[in-house]
């Protein structure tokens, strides 16, 4: 039992190693397109084979040392960042799950809340003045989108009743409850932009200003762990937002409920990209300001209201 829970985990690990692989190849075709040129095309048949060409060159690069910087937390902050995305899909709710999380909600939430550490870690051992500020910027920005993260969890919670994706997946069969609370999906899919560090709101690397922020000093394996870890928190993001908002219950009678999962996780990956290609980046005052003044009102209004009927609802039953 216990050695098939591992051989399932390192499989998963690896199968999501792959997957972040190709969903860099599909940004750089996304971005291509949306700005009416090629992608990546000359390696391989339609330039498929183009990540594992990149991985290759990057963790066969000399692995640079800078003289200032603090060597052992330096090196072990990109470590950090990818072992804190890839536990993460522990949580993956499948139908033949190795591990199950009774309070999954809870391991989100504590995983989650440590992924700034590795970002500040990175920023304050690189002993770069570029790299600081970037990471102040990315704490600052993490941990205030984390309080409407967790408030719109308090949502789900009320409705579902349960801490545990699982059942939460299996819990809206008549709607979804991105249907029936759409401000609330929106607020929650801003907010997953903002705590993944993604355009608009990529301050802790904004290279206009910071040359390229948190990870300047990084390069070869180094780079390539910080991006493999931001390009996984994206993928889980998109997994939990389909679990949360877009339940599979409507499906699971043609026992299909885990390829439109992936399906719709895959869509709301696609439109991270989508954003990048779109927008252009926030003022960094107008980021908290949406924050502190806009979204945290709106979600603490917004609970107290379904408090409330959920409250009247069960006194009346």
């Amino acid at each position: 039992m216990i050695f098939s829970s591992i051989l399932c985990t390192v499989v998963t690990y690896i199968c999501v190693l792959l997957g972040v692989a190709f969903f860099t190849l599909l940004e750089r075709k996304g971005l291509g397109y949306f700005q009416i040129r090629k992608g990546p095309n000359k390696v391989g048949v339609m330039g498929l084979p183009q990540p594992l060409a990149d991985a290759a060159k990057l963790f066969t690069k000399e692995l640079t040392k800078p003289t200032l910087a603090n060597q052992s937390p330096y090196f072990f902050a990109p470590v950090m960042s990818l072992i804190l995305a890839l536990l993460l899909w522990q949580l993956y709710p499948s139908e033949s799950i190795s591990t199950y999380f009774i309070w999954g909600m809870l391991f989100f939430l504590c995983v989650s809340s440590l992924n700034v550490y590795g970002t500040l870690l990175a920023g304050w051992a690189s002993n770069s003045k570029y790299a600081l500020l970037g990471a102040i910027r990315a704490v600052a920005q993490t941990v205030s989108y984390e309080v409407s993260l967790a408030l719109i969890l308090l949502f789900v919670l009320l409705i579902c009743g349960s801490f545990d994706f699982v059942q939460i997946k299996h819990s809206s069969e008549l709607i979804w409850l991105s249907l029936l609370m759409t401000p609330i999906f929106l607020i929650w899919f801003v907010s997953c932009i903002a705590e993944t560090n993604r355009t608009p709101f990529d301050f802790a690397e904004g290279e206009s200003e910071l040359v390229s922020g948190f990870n300047i000093e990084y390069g070869a394996g180094g780079f390539a762990l910080i991006f493999m870890a931001e390009y996984g928190n994206i993928l889980v993001m998109s997994l939990f937002t389909s679990v949360l908002f877009f339940s599979d219950s409507i499906f699971s009678f043609i026992q299909l409920s885990d390829t439109f999962m992936v399906i719709k996780a895959l869509f709301f990956s696609f439109v991270f990209i989508w954003v990048r290609g779109t927008l252009p980046r926030f003022r960094y005052d107008l980021l908290m300001r949406l924050m502190w003044k806009v979204f945290l009102p709106v979600a603490l209004s917004g609970l107290l209201l379904v408090g409330g009927v959920l409250y009247m609802f069960y006194v009346l039953h």
